[in-house]
């Protein structure tokens, strides 16, 4: 028998039996909390405590090795176009708790074509700008879905003869094209190098004319090999059906097939954009 007050409690049952009935709904609460939103390594409790010592975890490989990043992260060091400085510095905190304010808010100014980016047809068709093709009317549908990951011969640009090469079959409408620059870690680098691997105006022609590829994906900052940076940027734009997706980190995976989702950020106006990809085995 449990009699229960405002004030007091009194029973006659064993204190070890009423603690763990008084704890029971905690317990379950909590259980249900926990099971709604599993505790992530690297990251404070969900019970709002912190561990020890609060150090992220960052990843490049999720899932037990099925889901790849393929995109770079963005610091200072990453390279810019044509500079030797990299980016620099691009993002601050306006807004500090430390300095009392009520939360940290960062701000941040950068290129759209930094990094792993996506082009679109107004980036070197200004009629196309002009008339809005900008990366709010890119089709999400060419930027996700499978697509082969393939190794380019190390020694030279993407021609119309390495094209021919690589055997792609039609039908395969995204390819992933992993070079030389992945080898030398350009995107590595702090220090813009021309002498990059990209797509020579002929093969960029031999693309569009004798396969179904529809999204293209380099491993530097531009398509293109710097001495036909432009041809080669007009040929595979265009038709406004190719998509270019630049920059990509493609060192520690497999050649095969995946399926790939780029998802850019919707600026309306803007002819690029940063661009979030990754690989599903």
């Amino acid at each position: 028998m449990i009699e229960m007050g405002e004030s007091k409690l009194t029973m006659a049952v064993p204190p070890l039996l009423l603690l763990t009935l008084l704890s029971l709904p905690s317990l379950l609460i909590h259980a249900a909390i926990s099971d709604a939103y599993p505790t992530i390594p690297g990251t404070a409790p969900i019970d709002g405590g912190f561990s020890d010592e609060l150090k992220p975890i960052r990843r490049e490989v999720y899932g037990e090795g099925k889901i790849f990043d393929i995109s770079h992260r963005y610091t200072p060091e990453m390279p810019a176009w044509e500079s030797k400085e990299g980016i620099g510095r691009f993002l601050w905190l306006a807004a500090s708790m430390k300095n009392g304010s009520l939360a940290n808010n960062s701000e941040m100014k950068i290129p759209t074509h930094t990094g792993t980016h996506v082009d679109s047809p107004g980036h070197v068709y200004d009629e196309y700008y002009d008339a809005g093709f900008d990366v709010d009317s890119l089709d999400l549908q060419v930027l996700n879905g499978p697509a082969l990951l393939v190794d380019v011969p190390r020694n030279k640009n993407i021609t119309a003869e390495v094209m021919k090469s690589l055997n792609i079959p039609r039908g395969v409408r995204r390819v992933l094209f992993r070079t030389l620059n992945t080898d030398r870690r350009l995107m590595f680098k702090k220090e813009f190098d021309t002498s990059y691997v990209g797509f020579m105006k002929d093969g960029a022609q031999w693309l569009v004319d004798n396969t179904d590829i529809k999204l293209v994906g380099v491993d530097y900052l531009s398509v293109a090999a710097y001495d036909d940076l432009i041809p080669s940027h007009l040929v595979f734009l265009k038709g406004r059906e190719t998509i270019l997706v630049e920059g990509l980190k493609l060192d520690d995976v497999k050649a095969g097939v995946y399926s790939v989702h780029c998802l850019p950020l919707r600026l309306v106006g803007a002819e690029g954009s940063p661009i979030l990809c990754i690989l599903i085995s």
